[in-house]
């Protein structure tokens, strides 16, 4: 027998629309504050800020980089013209602005090199012909002007091996064998260094490469050559005295006793004495 179940009953052990589907339920709106609404906007105000800033940032970087380069070779000109009249701390403070602007300027660091070098200041020097090597190691001259300060040092195996490098690159350089030729002799190979000062004479026979050239066959006891270097450098300069000194000392050792004594005394009144 089938109970009959009171409307109630059957009312109350239905379930309602919300407990058989939640999703249907209406929603309940939490009341925004003011204070809630402020946040928000000072978050999308920051944000807008931040964004507008880091737009000019990226602008005026770009800016940057497209005039940093014109300002660079305006400084670099600038520290030529001053090397050109002897300016030497002004050319150096022009490149210092030029090599901050553009760091591969290499050129500028060649000439702030010799800016250096006229200031007898070989280790900054040294350092700016290290740049140009760093950023052109095919450029003879970084190795041909480091050689020289190293010369100046009597660093001579560096010497050696600097000029070798620039001679690797530009067999033609006189300078650079006048210099491995100095420094091969005064590290105690005179007979090797006449080589260097021989192609040295070849390339460039200015009074600088006769002299040093005669210089070591004096030393050498090859006084009939290194007199015939010195007269190449008297006949070029009658003024250098040292010249007459040079050819006096081979003179003697030849038995030319007058010749010597003329040429001592013509020293001496060529320097004043």
């Amino acid at each position: 027998m089938i109970r009959a179940v009171p409307e109630q009953e059957m009312n109350s052990a239905a379930p309602s629309p919300a407990e058989e589907n939640p999703a249907a339920a209406p929603l309940v709106l939490i009341p925004v504050s003011a204070e809630d609404f402020a946040r928000r906007k000072k978050r999308i105000v920051r944000a807008c800020i931040a964004a507008a800033v880091t737009a000019m940032l990226l602008i005026g970087y770009v800016y940057k980089r497209s005039v940093d380069p014109i300002h660079a070779q305006e400084s670099f000109d600038a520290g030529v013209r001053f090397l050109n009249v002897a300016r030497y701390g002004q050319a150096i403070l022009s490149f210092d602005r030029a090599v901050a602007l553009k760091p591969d300027l290499a050129d500028a660091y060649y000439f702030r090199a010799k800016a250096y070098v006229s200031e007898a200041d070989n280790e900054h020097a040294i350092q700016d012909f290290s740049k140009l090597i760093e950023l052109r190691p095919q450029d003879a001259r970084g190795f041909l002007g480091r050689c020289a300060r190293y010369q100046e040092q009597k660093n001579f195996a560096a010497t050696i091996a600097d000029c070798s490098r620039a001679l690797a690159l530009d067999p033609r350089l006189a300078e650079a064998y006048n210099l491995r030729g100095m420094a091969t002799r005064d590290s105690g190979n005179a007979g090797a260094a006449i080589a260097d000062f021989t192609r040295a004479v070849e390339l460039a026979p200015d009074t600088d490469n006769y002299y040093q050239r005669g210089a070591t066959y004096q030393l050498l006891g090859e006084h009939q050559l290194a007199i015939a270097d010195l007269d190449q450098v008297i006949a070029s300069v009658p003024s250098e005295s040292q010249a007459y000194f040079a050819r006096a000392e081979s003179r003697r050792a030849v038995g030319d006793v007058k010749g010597a004594e003329a040429d001592h005394t013509h020293g001496r009144i060529l320097d004043g004495r």
